[in-house]
């Protein structure tokens, strides 16, 4: 689970994030939309421990995440574009990030498997497609079976079988207990794993509730017509410029 309470964050006299508070439970798939610049990327930032709020707390499966870095052994991240050495192999990163984390069991021969990248393993990063290096992203960041997933347009670049595979999997962690934290601008793709939506209009939560609840308070069937609808009204009643 995931409690943030009263979160501020401001870069100078730009706020980003202004006094944000809600719970991302465990067994769920939370989304995390808005639009750019309503600080998205902030808060992910936040989670991960790469950036610093002024005000507030974010607490990880009752661990204090604000200067405890201990919390980070239960993250699982996948970026959009992960960044490894290009000189090395896939192999090699499995097993930096193995001696980095300093756990030994793990499950990349599984999911190496399961993603269809054993032929590509001792290749290069730099030889590999984009979908190939998606993939071994994946690998990384699942292969420790974190109790804590965090997603950042987990499918850009996947072919449509793996990101099928990577959907059921992270549904699948979803049952067992996982916490898992979406952003992606793929609206099919929120919808068909979230159960949970937070909407941030400039640093503040305009919604927050689930998908479902979206729907019915909008009147909308899909979750697109539903943001529309929320935009819609945030701009009428003066909230979005």
């Amino acid at each position: 689970m995931i409690t943030v309470e009263h979160l501020h964050k401001s870069f100078g006299n730009h706020t980003v994030l202004h006094d944000i508070s809600f719970t991302m439970n465990s067994g769920s798939v939370t989304a995390v939309l808005g639009p750019n610049g309503s600080g998205k990327t902030t808060f992910m930032k936040c989670l991960l421990g790469l950036v610093r709020p002024q005000k507030g707390s974010i607490t990880i499966n009752g661990i204090h995440a604000n200067g405890n870095g201990a919390y980070r052994s239960m993250l699982g991240y996948m970026p959009q574009i992960a960044r490894f050495p290009e000189n090395l192999t896939a192999n090699e990163v499995f097993d930096m990030v193995r001696d980095i984390r300093g756990i030994t069991e793990t499950t990349e021969n599984n999911l190496i498997d399961f993603f269809e990248l054993r032929e590509h393993c001792n290749k290069p990063l730099r030889s590999l497609s984009g979908g190939s290096r998606q993939k071994v992203s994946a690998v990384a960041a699942l292969m420790f079976s974190p109790q804590v997933l965090l997603l950042d347009e987990p499918t850009a670049g996947l072919d449509p079988i793996t990101s099928g595979r990577l959907k059921d999997y992270v549904l699948e962690q979803k049952q067992k207990g996982t916490t898992v934290v979406l952003t992606s601008h793929i609206l099919s793709e929120v919808e068909e794993l979230a159960d949970h939506i937070i909407y941030l209009l400039d640093g503040t939560v305009y919604y927050n509730g689930t998908l479902t609840q979206l729907k019915a308070t909008t009147g909308e069937s899909t979750l697109e017509r539903a943001l529309a609808s929320l935009l819609l009204t945030a701009r009428a009643t003066g909230v979005l410029n």
